[in-house]
């Protein structure tokens, strides 16, 4: 299994080599892609230096798996390149997720629709990943009619430049701005750009994702998207109206027994889902379940997971291992 990380030297690039290795991911041959000015850099995997190359050597080398996390316009561009030349593209942006002729996946929802024709394979939003693995078996029960969803993002969300601005402000250095504000000791409601309509693209992407990868519209999403100072996890507060009564217990046995989510919900102890917690693990974290008493039928939920994992390589590797399992590459 030739695989081509695209994206390497950056930080979901980084998490992916790390999972790759942990997961004992079936690679015979490495590739290492990036920038130009990245080419040549050496990286390790598995205790062995790797040389970056770009994207054309690599397209040449026709690798069987590409996973992508280099940005939209890279996607657009390159991810058609490697497809016509025979590869199967995993990508970690935005660009094909809304795309009718892909598919948008998240492996323990919806990996069943993949075939050997999908040669470029959406991951979603990080967000909406872990907001979806605790709704999916609910949906299935209940039936979802209305999602409304506050997210408490952290910086890695954004990238290196924004981890570096919130270590600088924790220091006291003056440095280069992520944001158009500081991000230390403050809360801005601002993820990604806003669009026409007053929503940012993050909250769009929260409203517009979930239907896709359930292939259902019959429910909606409301999103209120904030950037909070936490180095890594996304947090959520999520409300859901659902068309059919519940019980609690049913919920937690539930989300229990659904695999990649853990249920942490026990206030005597004061047990929750915190980001903290959730670093450098792959499980969404579902705690405070709890009624809504000002409306029928409807459930609070609070949702963690680390946005780098679950959130971004580890959903785009368990589509390759999927992919592998089931002879699709």
């Amino acid at each position: 299994m030739k695989v081509a990380v695209v994206g390497a030297t950056g930080m979901v690039g980084e998490v992916m080599l790390k999972v790759l290795e942990e997961r004992n991911f079936p690679v015979t041959e490495l590739l290492l892609v990036a920038s130009e000015r990245s080419v040549g850099k050496a990286l390790n995997f598995k205790g062995k230096a790797h040389t970056v190359i770009g994207l054309a050597d690599a397209v040449a080398a026709k690798p069987d798996i590409a996973i992508f996390s280099a940005g939209g316009s890279t996607s657009l561009e390159w991810a058609p390149k490697f497809a016509e030349a025979g590869t199967t593209v995993i990508d970690n942006s935005s660009a094909w997720r809304m795309d009718p002729t892909k598919k948008l996946v998240v492996p323990e929802i919806n990996a069943g629709e993949l075939t050997k024709e999908d040669k470029i394979i959406a991951n979603p939003n990080c967000s909406t990943i872990q907001m979806v693995m605790a709704l999916a078996p609910l949906h299935k029960a209940f039936k979802m009619k209305r999602v409304i969803v506050s997210t408490y993002q952290s910086v890695s969300g954004t990238g290196v430049k924004a981890v570096q601005q919130l270590e600088n402000e924790i220091a006291g250095v003056e440095g280069e701005m992520a944001y158009p504000y500081p991000i230390g000791r403050n809360a801005l409601p601002h993820c990604d750009v806003f669009e026409a309509n007053g929503y940012t693209k993050e909250e769009m992407k929260l409203a517009r994702e979930p239907q896709k990868i359930f292939n259902d519209n019959s429910f909606s999403v409301s999103a209120t998207a904030v950037r909070i100072p936490t180095a890594g996890g996304h947090s959520e507060s999520v409300n859901v109206e659902f068309e059919n009564d519940f019980e609690l217990n049913a919920v937690r046995k539930m989300l229990h027994e659904t695999p990649g989510v853990v249920v942490q919900d026990n206030p005597d102890t004061n047990t929750y889902p915190m980001p903290i917690y959730a670093h450098d693990k792959d499980d969404v974290f579902v705690g405070r379940i709890r009624r809504d008493e000002t409306q029928p039928n409807t459930l609070n939920m609070w949702i963690v997971a680390d946005n780098l994992r679950k959130g971004a390589a580890t959903n785009a590797i368990q589509i390759a291992e999927y992919l592998v399992e089931n002879s699709l590459v």
